[in-house]
């Protein structure tokens, strides 16, 4: 979510590498994946599975971008706007529209990050297939918080497929978000609690037996899983390869990360620790071969946000005469607005260096899938209902929404657990 300073959001792609190979034209305006109607008798003995990708999502085209803005300035839990929320996020969106539009034309458009999301469920899916046939066909589904497909649509989806409506049927939701905020996933976990009440009806809300309704897990974080960190290693590596031998050891790593308000952080979320965690097992993967700092990206407005920003940061380095360095989008699992246009068109530009340039994204990278089913895989064997971390609540959390969200995900086994 590019929303850097009075709202950085997306100048046309720097280059013809950023565009995946092996993917065509058409399928980059929108990879939508067919999923066929299933009956829950079928394949494995505890098949079918839905797997549900959790993400912001972002618009696809500049014709989407005021509904996306607007739904993302009226959730609280990531852009918190206080008692004026409901006034002041339209009028905000509003007056971002044009400027927001013009910045994903530059970027060809519209965001990619739903074609990316459903390449990644699919293939992902096809791997689980055979990873563990007792939970297969594992059908890949994809739920946005401020974009199509919006999480009501991935929900009706889901029972027109045959899932829930008395049948029953697993499903996992599956963030997308390697780090937990309660701004991103915990977010995306309200909406997802929101719309099972509303659509599974009196079933939801246990007035009847609840053993029709679909049957939720939640994988809500792996900041430190060693298929994502060998995959940004690996990509970080090819990047340093670009330099000059005698100057690859000293080329500065810059890992760069979505802020948060620091209202957020001193509420206790756990974002900051975790994307941290991440560097730190990415860098011991490289053998620390490399100087690196931890920066963030993205702030919006005039309160306070994590620093330093990753503009500043660049900015000040190249003043100082370290003008070799990568950027890494540590906190992000494909291409969007943040890095085609804020990293590559505003943060690289600005600082008008060939030094300065970014390791490629996750995107369609194998080892980054494999580490996607095998994450999953691990999920289902285990047969857990979601972290125990995810019970724990911010110390200083307020929120009944966040409390009974946790308790439903956390299932009979640790909702004593939530406080």
């Amino acid at each position: 979510m590019a929303l850097r300073r009075t709202i950085a959001l997306p100048r046309m792609l720097r280059s013809a590498a950023r565009i995946p190979m092996g993917i065509s034209g058409e399928h980059r305006r929108g990879l939508a994946t067919a999923v066929p109607p299933v009956t829950q008798d079928a394949t494995g003995s505890k098949g079918p599975t839905a797997m549900v990708f959790l993400n912001m999502g972002g618009p696809s085209t500049t014709a989407e971008v005021e509904d996306f803005l607007s739904r993302l300035f009226a959730d609280g839990d990531l852009i918190p706007l206080g008692r004026l929320q409901n006034y002041l996020g339209p009028l905000i969106a509003k007056r971002r529209t044009p400027k927001i539009q013009r910045q994903y034309a530059d970027i060809g458009g519209g965001s990619p990050i739903r074609k990316w999301s459903e390449y990644q469920c699919a293939e992902m899916c096809k791997l689980l297939d055979q990873l563990s046939p007792e939970s297969a066909p594992h059908k890949p589904y994809v739920a946005f918080r401020y974009a199509a497909p919006l999480t009501e649509e991935m929900y009706a989806q889901l029972l027109a497929d045959g899932f829930g409506n008395g049948k029953g049927g697993r499903a996992v939701a599956f963030t997308q978000y390697p780090q937990y905020s309660c701004s991103t996933t915990g977010s995306s976990l309200n909406e997802l609690w929101k719309w099972r009440t509303r659509l599974e009806g009196k079933r939801a809300n246990c007035d009847v037996d609840a053993t029709g309704t679909i049957q939720w897990s939640v994988i809500d974080r792996w900041p430190t899983h060693p298929g994502l960190i060998e995959a940004f290693a690996r990509n970080i590596e090819d990047q340093l390869k670009t330099y000059p031998e005698e100057k690859r050891n000293s080329v500065v790593l810059l890992f760069s990360a979505h802020s948060l308000p620091m209202s957020v952080v001193n509420r206790g979320d756990p974002y900051p620790a975790e994307v941290a965690a991440t560097v730190h097992a990415v860098m011991q993967r490289l053998n620390f071969s490399n100087p690196y700092r931890l920066c963030w990206q993205s702030q919006v407005g005039p309160s306070a946000w994590l620093g330093a920003q990753t503009s500043d940061t660049v900015q000040e380095y190249v003043k100082r005469g370290q003008t070799d360095l990568v950027l890494v989008p540590i906190a992000f699992t494909s291409d969007h607005i943040e890095t085609l246009y804020e990293l590559d068109l505003e943060v690289m530009e600005e600082a008008n260096h060939p030094g300065v340039k970014r390791a490629e994204s996750l995107n369609g990278n194998p080892i980054f899938i494999q580490a996607l089913a095998d994450l999953a895989h691990d999920h289902l064997r285990k047969g857990e209902l979601c972290s125990l971390q995810m019970t724990l609540r911010c110390q200083g959390c307020k929120s009944e929404r966040c409390l009974e969200q946790k308790k439903f995900f956390a299932g009979q086994k640790y909702a004593s657990l939530v406080q």
